[in-house]
């Protein structure tokens, strides 16, 4: 089955030209199924880039996915036009009013990790959000600093900063492939990281209730589970595209800020050559299971979310 998105959302043209199957309102309202009703809280500041991303990722399975974008009330948009934001986005609080529930809610990273969680500006609002999802969604995706956010919030589990940026494609190693988030997946798998921040395994096994599902010896935990909160935890960047981390790469060259070339990325670590995607199949694969899992636990009665 395709994704519903608006017909007029960028993502609409970028996934049809790649082959992805999607619909806009009438095609949707002839299927006769519920779709799953997706939330994309979008802290990004490259907004479409971001909405492109997981699109194409939860748009590839066999379910019928209508997406919902949503925005940060207390925050606005400096790197994506006022009108994108007005036509698309809903702001949290028009949300929480609405008594809207979701099948699915997806939190995406932001660049501000070398910030405290409590002197990020919407930390407040964000507290708000991890507590409405326990009675308004039923399975919530964390993804890189979403992720970190979230597990402090429910566990206190500490962000550490890092003496030097991970930076580049590691491999991780699949802790429990019972998992069916990790259905399909190999006894490896490699993740794009961009990250100046780490969480710590020993703390996360500390905090209790909680199950590495992907581990890195080099960048440590990737990816966690929380049953108790119905919630999934990501470090990493299954959905970067082929050249995000050139692009990173390039905007710290031309500013004249030290980084390293990203490891694992360009054949022979040479930047002059394209760079190799060796972690799109497994993001399909894990963003499906997740999509699956929800299609196999969500009431069909969407007021039965949360009780």
């Amino acid at each position: 089955m395709p994704i519903k998105i608006p017909a007029n959302l960028p993502a609409y043209d970028v996934l049809t030209r790649e082959g992805v199957m999607v619909m806009d309102e009438d095609q949707a309202t002839r299927q006769d199924i519920r779709p799953l009703r997706i939330g994309l809280l979008n802290l990004m500041p490259k907004k479409i880039q971001t909405e492109n991303q997981f699109a194409r990722l939860i748009g590839a399975t066999p379910l019928q996915i209508d997406l919902h974008l949503i925005r940060m009330s207390e925050h606005q948009a400096k790197n994506t036009a006022a009108e994108h934001m007005e036509s698309f986005y809903r702001t949290f609080e028009e949300v929480e009013a609405s008594g809207d529930k979701y099948d699915g809610l997806i939190i995406t990273g932001a660049p501000i990790e070398h910030l405290e969680f409590d002197a990020v500006t919407y930390w407040g609002e964000l507290e708000r959000v991890f507590e409405w999802t326990q009675t308004h969604v039923q399975s919530t995706f964390g993804v890189c600093w979403g992720g970190m956010a979230m597990i402090n919030h429910f566990h206190g589990v500490k962000k550490h900063m890092l003496e030097h940026k991970a930076f580049g494609c590691f491999r991780h190693r699949n802790l429990v492939p019972s998992s069916p988030y990790l259905r399909g997946f190999s006894d490896e798998c490699v993740i794009p990281v961009s990250r100046w921040t780490e969480m710590r395994q020993d703390e996360i096994e500390a905090a209790g209730g909680l199950t590495t599902l992907l581990y890195s010896d080099e960048v440590g935990p990737a990816l966690v589970e929380d049953p108790a909160h119905r919630a999934l935890y990501i470090f990493n960047h299954f959905e970067y595209d082929s050249d995000t981390l050139k692009q990173e790469y390039d905007r710290d060259i031309e500013a004249g800020t030290p980084i390293n070339v990203p490891c694992n990325y360009y054949p022979n670590d040479d930047p002059s050559k394209p760079p190799q995607n060796r972690w799109r199949s497994h993001a399909h694969q894990l963003y499906g299971n997740w999509i699956n899992a929800i299609y196999q636990s969500t009431p069909f009665d969407m007021n039965d979310i949360g009780r």
